[in-house]
Order: structure tokens, then C-alpha cells, then sequence
């Protein structure tokens, strides 16, 4: 056990130490949170990008017109692009399908996503879009970090 003296007589474990102590009782706890939060994690990551994506399948018009309103070009190509990546990177992350891959291109559409429509930040809502996108993104980016280690298409391939 690795300690470290504070002030006046009293010791603080370190982080490691106390999550080796807390699964040294019971090693098969720490192994199914190590494998199920990372699954857990990315499902709940998922769902935002396949509601918006089933939402803008389902009221296209809506999609285009705000595409429009912030003046890019092709609309319909943006409104395609963007039901590709909502839907099919949620199922693949959803899967741990080549997760960290999938992830950076979730993180740079949701940034981009941010830069491009929820700029209006004296307007509260956009703010608040503008920053859920940003958490959304640092989110994704844990997972490109880490991966999907368990419970992954990944991690049956090696």
C-alpha cells in the first residue's frame, strides 16, 4: 500500500493504491466495471446521434432549411453526409467497430457542427448547444484515447 504523509500525522492513499485495495477483495467486480462502463459510456455517446439522425430522416426539410440559414452550400449533400455519420458512427460505436476511427470523425463532425451552426452565443440556447457539443466532443475524445477494450467488435479482432 502506498501512502503519502500529509499534515500532521495523517496519510493519504494514493489513486492506484486504493483502486488496487478496492479490488483485492473481489478482482471479478473490478474486471466487469472495467468492461461494462466503457460499453456504457459509449452507448449513451451513441444515442444523441442516433435520435438526430432518425429525427432528420424523418423532417428532412427542416435539416436543409437550416443548413441553408447559415448559408452552405448543397444542403441536400449536407443533410446526407450528416444521417451518414449520426446514424451509422452510432452504430458503429455502439459496436466497438474500429472505435477510436470512428470516434475522431464523430469528434471532429460534432465540433465542426458546433463551429458552424451554435456560434450565435448571446443567444442562451445556442450556448448551450455550442457547449454540450464541445462535452460531446471531449467525450469522444476519451475514447479515442482509450478505446473500446471489452465488449467490442474490436476486441474480437485483436
Amino acid at each position: 500500500m502506498v501512502v503519502a504523509p500529509l499534515s500532521r500525522g495523517t496519510i493519504a492513499m494514493t489513486d492506484s493504491a486504493l483502486a488496487a485495495q478496492r479490488h483485492s477483495h473481489n478482482p471479478s467486480a473490478g474486471a466487469a466495471v472495467t468492461a461494462v462502463l466503457p460499453l456504457a459510456g459509449r452507448l449513451l455517446i451513441a444515442a444523441i446521434f442516433l435520435i438526430s439522425g432518425v429525427m432528420k430522416l424523418a423532417a428532412p426539410a427542416g435539416t436543409i432549411g437550416y443548413i441553408q440559414s447559415v448559408g452552405l452550400p448543397l444542403p441536400e449533400l449536407g443533410l446526407a453526409i450528416a444521417v451518414v455519420v449520426e446514424i451509422g458512427g452510432g452504430l458503429a460505436l455502439i459496436l466497438g467497430y474500429r472505435t477510436r476511427a470512428v470516434a475522431a470523425a464523430l469528434a471532429l463532425f460534432t465540433l465542426a457542427t458546433a463551429l458552424l451552426f451554435h456560434v450565435n452565443l448571446a443567444d442562451q440556447n445556442q450556448l448551450i448547444h455550442f457547449f454540450k457539443n464541445l462535452a460531446i466532443t471531449g467525450g469522444l475524445l476519451q475514447v479515442v484515447a482509450f478505446g473500446a477494450p471489452r465488449l467490442s467488435l474490436d476486441s474480437r479482432r485483436g
